[in-house]
């Protein structure tokens, strides 16, 4: 049996511990489900302007430009567009005041396409037309059209694995109270009932999320029925309260903010001391797109091929099953190893993270930021109380104005890291940047270089010239980008290998994208070490 001695060190099944790609769900579905009573057709805004922007339209440009988002950097990603409240019905439950949008021959959950935006976006037009609106659940009435809509939105999400594919309802409206027109009896059972519906699609996985719309003169209140439809207490109303002032402005930030999800790189678990650990998740930051990685495929069928590993015996020609004992020669002699001593020799440590100590913020410097950092939040998933002892000590080190040194135990490149905490910012449209610790990863003494200065005079160095100084100040002014967003472009690279067809016998590269943490400051680490 040959096997090959310098790759024993070598955990062909152990994934990179910083790759930043996402493990968990690689795929979104997602269903706009829109409010279409007359309320949502009323202006949106105070202003004595010749044409009036109203809710209605507001919603529809948001998910337009949501929609050409994800086909260009999500184009796996399904989405169905459900409107309820609605006089004509259109579902395959056959559900009163419910309609499912869609154009032409795509399915009612598939990939936005290009037809699907261009209609969609002139849907307004023609809205009251073809579809319709009406008032939502009405006294005398036993219809509920909002326990329909949500019935149908999970519907349209039944296919697929909640393992494999992120589940989402997204809802819009700015009627915070759609049960006011009934009362009694009949309303706390409509309440209960739809209430229930909500939950029973949350266990099986689906996320429902609000958007909610504010009216000009009153604030949209969470609290009379969505608060508990959506799981929701406390402090957790207010990021999904945009302000009556800046709702037009910032419903496509909230909007961005829910479509693009927090994606969790890997579970650490956090030693406080030798008695106490708890867990903790890291989220990646910014960091650069690279292509997509290449796919082989079959010269005459354009398949992709799958590639497997078999090992042979020497001896005797058989197929053998993965070896339990691997080997090392040393001084003409085989030592010989078990997959279980193999992982205790590349063990370093046995926590992912362990607290060191703390040092003055003043000593961390701005060149020790040498790679992308990462975001780590508390997590009680596995380890009950891990979130009240992260607190304990992120408040700490905040008032004490310290940052925690720390060992990271990667197995493939052990170093130490900085840890420093970062205070919540919110506004009145919601979270800006939320608390959490910031892991910066520390340079190694060689990683700090010390160039040699070159003096020279001032006759041989060149010198611009006062006009020249003065249009390269005006072209640094003319390249700077208003409103710039990482989410509003694609990756070039990935942009142009998605173009390339696939030849046969040759390969072709995938559409990759960011992977960030909207919802935490782009910006804030380099920030932090200022």
């Amino acid at each position: 049996m040959d096997l090959d001695p310098e790759g024993i060190f070598r955990d062909d099944s152990d994934e990179d511990e910083d790759n930043v790609q996402e493990r968990e769900a690689n795929k979104d579905m997602v269903v706009y489900l829109v409010d279409a009573s007359p309320k949502m057709f009323t202006p949106a805004t105070t202003q004595d302007n010749e044409k009036q922007e109203t809710y209605f339209h507001t919603i529809v440009n948001c998910i337009t430009e949501s929609l050409k988002t994800q086909i260009i950097g999500r184009s796996y990603d399904e989405v169905a567009i459900c409107f309820f409240n609605t006089k004509e019905k259109k579902n395959l439950q056959d559900s009163a005041g419910v309609y499912v949008y869609n154009v032409g021959d795509r399915e009612q959950l598939d990939r936005p396409t290009a037809k699907l935006i261009k209609d969609f976006s002139c849907i307004e037009d023609s809205f009251m037309s073809t579809i319709g609106s009406r008032f939502g659940i009405t006294a005398g009435s036993r219809e509920n059209t909002l326990y329909n809509a949500l019935w149908v939105a999970q519907a349209l999400l039944r296919k697929g694995s909640v393992k494999t594919v992120s589940k989402r309802i997204l809802i819009f409206t700015n009627e915070d109270d759609p049960f006011g027109t009934v009362t009694g009896a009949v309303k706390t059972d409509m309440i209960r009932t739809t209430i229930q519906r909500a939950k029973d699609a949350q266990d099986l996985g689906l996320s429902i999320e609000l958007l909610p719309l504010s009216q000009p003169d009153e604030q949209f209140d969470m609290s009379l029925f969505y608060a508990d439809l959506i799981g929701l207490d406390g402090d957790e109303i207010t990021e999904y309260l945009p302000s009556a002032g800046d709702k037009l402005e910032d419903m496509a930030n909230q909007l961005r903010k829910r479509i693009m999800r927090k994606r969790r790189v890997k579970t650490l678990s956090f030693a406080i001391t030798n008695d106490v650990c708890i867990e903790v998740n890291t989220y990646a930051l910014v960091r650069p797109t690279t292509p997509g990685k290449i796919t082989w495929l079959d010269s005459l069928s354009n398949l992709p091929l799958k590639a497997e590993r078999s090992f042979i015996c020497n001896d005797t020609g058989a197929l053998l099953q993965d070896p339990q004992t691997r080997f090392q020669m040393y001084n003409d002699t085989i030592v010989k190893f078990s997959v279980l001593e193999l992982s205790e020799v590349k063990r370093v440590a046995s926590h992912h993270l362990r607290l060191l100590g703390f040092k003055p913020l003043d000593c961390l410097k701005d060149y020790h930021n040498l790679r992308p950092s990462a975001f780590i939040y508390p997590s009680d998933e596995r380890i009950f109380g891990s979130t009240r002892v992260f607190v304990a000590l992120h408040s700490s080190m905040l008032r004490l104005g310290r940052f925690a040194l720390a060992f990271y135990g990667n197995p493939t490149r052990p170093q130490l890291v900085a840890l420093v905490a970062q205070e919540e910012v919110t506004s009145s449209g919601g979270q800006l940047e939320p608390p959490g610790m910031h892991m910066i990863y520390l340079p190694y003494s060689d990683d700090i270089r010390y160039p040699e200065e070159f003096h020279v005079t001032s006759d041989d160095a060149p010198r611009a010239t006062n006009e020249q100084i003065k249009k390269a100040l005006n072209l640094l002014k003319r390249i700077d980008l208003k409103k710039f967003s990482a989410c509003q472009f694609a990756n070039p690279d990935a942009a142009l290998m998605k173009i390339r067809r696939p030849i046969a016998g040759t390969f072709f590269g995938g559409l990759h994208k960011c992977s960030i943490f909207e919802e935490c400051s782009l910006h804030k680490r380099c920030c932090l070490l200022g």
